[in-house]
């Protein structure tokens, strides 16, 4: 198939129709036809099919702190780092996915095989509740007395639980990257029409993201907090199978990227020839760096043009020798695109670094959010409001100002001036969320005065606010790394996002453990800022760290912001 669509992509389509110009190619390996391939019917299935999956997964993560107390019997401090550290690993396994997306599988076939082990851990998980944890739940509610009754479960009980979830954040993790970008590849960034449904669809796909998200909130949560554990993972796993069958309904009108060379390889050949070639002179002209000719490079993808950055590295592509040819050792010379490859994640290490404690933030809305939720009145009328219910108004905000930014903001700034561009709507999503942080901390401060009879409504705002601060922050991120990177490593782009979320994870993980060992040492203080019963701890103080470390963070960011230099693929015109 590869040796067909290399040839394929000076070809045109059957009969004169119109082709795609982005070198994608179709399941036979032909150049994509337009009208016949990709687009919104594509994309429209890739949306129903991240629907469904995080209706999945989320049935499990979003209340899988309430399960890891009531029938794992831990208490608040270890349920959160736990959640925290299965969120963290579920994201790590990202990269590994976008590796292998990009360079080995292809995505379709990344998406096919990530999504089998996915449900494969979610009938486990089914089996393992239905056979051995499900009696080990507890009545629904909150407090000393409901966890008194529940019995601990046997260590080989434990290890199948863990394996089983483990095993979804494997498939769930691997398979994120992939899809997103097999999404984004469903349109021609070459077509003015396609590329503007192509900035859209970030924003479709991060609300369908929600949408799934918000029937688990509505109605997984609900069921689980009932006790119905197993119920609950049921309907998750018919959620995850439908999603991988509607995905398989489009094999045929989906379109394809080649894969390329892996990133980590193409990294180590240019350092290795940069060393190599240290004691050469750099040209001071560009074009006397070596390239091959054509407009593609040499390890797949468009050409980039050579940048000023990072000079130390533009030794590896000084030729010793005039040539044009591919070199026979790579680890000796390599083409300027390769050089401008590296340089291209070089320069979103520091973005992607600054992410970490916007993500650290994030990651309270699984853990403490909901153990703040457990300490409040969450009952309306004779309703009961299940502790991580009220994370529906983070759907809520995210559902709202995807729609607001697209048709409020950008629209109109776009006719005037310009919209905002990508780094500064990070920036805005950085001061949105240290603003939820705040309002989290003053909610609690509440909460402490009136000794839990405070409604659980009363997180509605904190929760408004980190789902608008997403639309900022993790939409636009998904969307600048993919932007940013080569046309071989985008999937490592998406990548980069999820993994921004793994490190939050752990870095909540690390701060919740630091402050509870710093905390913890005598005084008034002597419970900790996170004990097991909230009304003795401090966890507006926690709170208010959290805000203040996003602030630091945000001035990082606009630094790094103004010194960072974008990076566009050549074109035609530009190689001539």
């Amino acid at each position: 198939m590869e040796e067909i669509a290399a040839d394929a992509r000076e070809q045109v389509g059957h009969q004169g129709e119109e082709t795609t110009r982005d070198g994608s190619v179709d399941w036979n390996g032909m150049r994509c036809v337009r009208a016949k391939s990709g687009g919104w019917f594509a994309g429209f299935l890739i949306l129903l099919n991240q629907a469904l999956a995080t209706l999945a997964v989320s049935g499990i993560g979003t209340n899988l702190v309430t399960f890891m107390r009531v029938v794992m019997r831990q208490d608040n401090a270890d349920a959160a780092n736990h959640v925290s550290n299965w969120s963290g690993t579920t994201y790590v396994f990202s990269i590994i996915g976008a590796l292998i997306a990009d360079s080995y599988w292809g995505r379709y076939k990344a998406c096919i095989i990530f999504q089998l082990l996915f449900l494969a851990g979610m009938v486990e998980l089914s089996i393992a509740s239905y056979f051995f944890l499900h009696k080990y739940s507890c009545d629904s509610g909150s407090g000393e007395g409901m966890k008194n009754n529940c019995s601990l479960p046997s260590k080989a009980e434990t290890v199948i639980f863990y394996v089983s979830i483990y095993q979804i954040a494997l498939g769930n993790g691997a398979y994120q990257p992939a899809i997103t970008t097999f999404g984004a590849d469903q349109f021609d960034e070459e077509d003015t029409g396609e590329r503007e449904s192509k900035n859209a669809f970030y924003g479709y796909f991060f609300l369908a993201n929600n949408l799934g998200s918000l029937l688990s909130v509505t109605l997984l949560t609900y069921i689980e907090d009932q006790g119905k554990w197993t119920t609950a993972f049921a309907i998750s796993t018919l959620a995850a199978f439908l999603g991988l069958a509607l995905f398989a309904v489009g094999t045929l009108r989906f379109r394809h990227f080649l894969t390329s060379e892996n990133p980590v390889v193409t990294v180590s050949q240019v350092v290795v020839a940069a060393i190599k070639n240290r004691h050469l002179n750099t040209p001071k002209q560009a074009e006397e760096l070596y390239e091959v000719h054509g407009t593609d490079s040499s390890n797949g993808g468009r050409k980039i043009l050579h940048t000023p950055d990072y000079r130390c590295l533009d030794k590896a592509a000084v030729m010793r020798e005039p040539s044009t040819q591919p070199p026979s050792k790579p680890l000796s010379l390599c083409t300027v695109t390769q050089v401008e490859q590296v340089k291209c994640i070089l320069r979103l290490v520091p973005i992607w670094l600054c992410s970490i404690i916007y993500s650290t933030a994030y990651s309270q809305m699984t853990s403490v959010f909901v153990e703040q939720a457990r300490a409040m009145d969450n009952t309306i009328s004779k309703f009961r409001i299940p502790p991580a219910g009220v994370s529906i108004f983070e759907i809520v905000g995210i559902t709202a100002f995807v729609f607001i930014y697209r048709f409020c903001i950008a629209k109109p700034l776009s006719k005037r001036s310009r919209e905002p561009s990508e780094l500064e709507r990070m920036g805005i999503g950085l001061i949105i969320s240290a603003a939820a942080m705040v309002t989290a901390g003053m909610v609690e401060r509440q909460r402490l005065k009136h000794a839990g009879s405070l409604s659980v409504l009363w997180q509605i705002p904190q929760y408004l606010l980190m789902g608008a601060s997403e639309v900022f922050m993790y939409v636009t991120m998904t969307e600048f790394f993919n932007d940013q990177l080569p046309d071989g490593m985008r999937s490592l782009g998406s990548a980069l996002a999820v993994a921004s979320m793994s490190a939050g994870s752990y870095a909540s993980s690390l701060i919740v453990t630091l402050v509870m060992a710093i905390s913890c040492r005598g005084g008034d203080g002597s419970h900790g800022w996170i004990p097991e019963d909230l009304n003795k701890g401090h966890v507006d103080r926690f709170f208010f760290l959290i805000a203040v470390l996003d602030a630091v963070d945000l001035v990082a960011f606009v630094v790094l912001a103004k010194r960072y230099r974008q990076v566009k693929p050549a074109t035609s015109v530009d190689l001539k």
